[in-house]
């Protein structure tokens, strides 16, 4: 947080790290979605301890059927207004579709947009080993990153719409290894979405960064809503 007089203290990157709520290192992280100056403020003060701009706000905000449409600069349009109200939360910004995939110059391009136009402090992708090489090349500038798995909506298509995720063994194994592989990667934490609240809790005791469950069950370190 900031010691400097005048300037609003705001939580960091290493202190949301640290909040490992289930190794009893922090009060459980809460995170709520924003996505203007009204939603931002009222999370704000509320005790909110990040702020997501989500790729939701396609469907929250924009009325449309699903996510994959969001833009990058739709993106950056809301984080600004979410970034001018100087919270003391942590502000994280989506990349959208398509938006990381191509190739990872273009990753680290939009991701680097998300920080220095939209006023982000870190960005959150989906997806598990196979952007382990995305993520490396995102650290390596200096962008901070949240990983996202389970019940990921940019994979809308392939899952076969919004359904819950790793509800066999097998699958559980496999969402349980993402999570190990994106903490060795170096995110500084994971947001589980619609996953059984047993497999949640053994992510959680896996990694050693804090696990944010949505649809995921009471075991995960903090929740967000969206």
């Amino acid at each position: 947080m900031s010691t400097h007089p005048g300037v609003p203290a705001r939580l960091t990157i290493p202190e949301i790290a640290s909040r490992k709520a289930s190794a009893g290192t922090g009060a459980p992280l809460v995170m709520i979605t924003a996505y203007d100056v009204v939603s931002a403020r009222l999370a704000d003060r509320a005790g909110s301890d990040l702020l997501l701009v989500g790729d939701s706000l396609g469907m929250v905000v924009l009325g449309r059927a699903h996510t994959l449409a969001v833009t990058v600069d739709e993106i950056i349009h809301h984080a600004r207004a979410v970034a001018a109200t100087t919270p003391g939360a942590l502000v994280v910004g989506d990349m959208p579709f398509l938006s990381y995939h191509v190739s990872r110059p273009e990753a680290i391009r939009n991701a680097g947009r998300l920080l220095s136009e939209g006023g982000c402090a870190a960005v959150k992708l989906e997806g598990g080993r196979r952007c382990l090489r995305t993520i490396d090349k995102l650290l390596a500038a200096d962008i901070p990153v949240m990983g996202h798995l389970g019940l990921t909506p940019q994979s809308l298509h392939r899952l076969g719409g919004f359904r819950v995720q790793a509800r066999q063994a097998e699958s559980a194994a496999v969402l349980v290894d993402d999570a190990r592989h994106l903490a060795a990667a170096g995110v500084f934490a994971i947001v589980l979405e619609g996953i059984p609240a047993e497999v949640a809790q053994l992510v959680t005791e896996a990694v050693p960064v804090p696990t944010i469950g949505i649809g995921a069950g009471p075991h995960c370190d903090g929740q967000v809503l969206v």
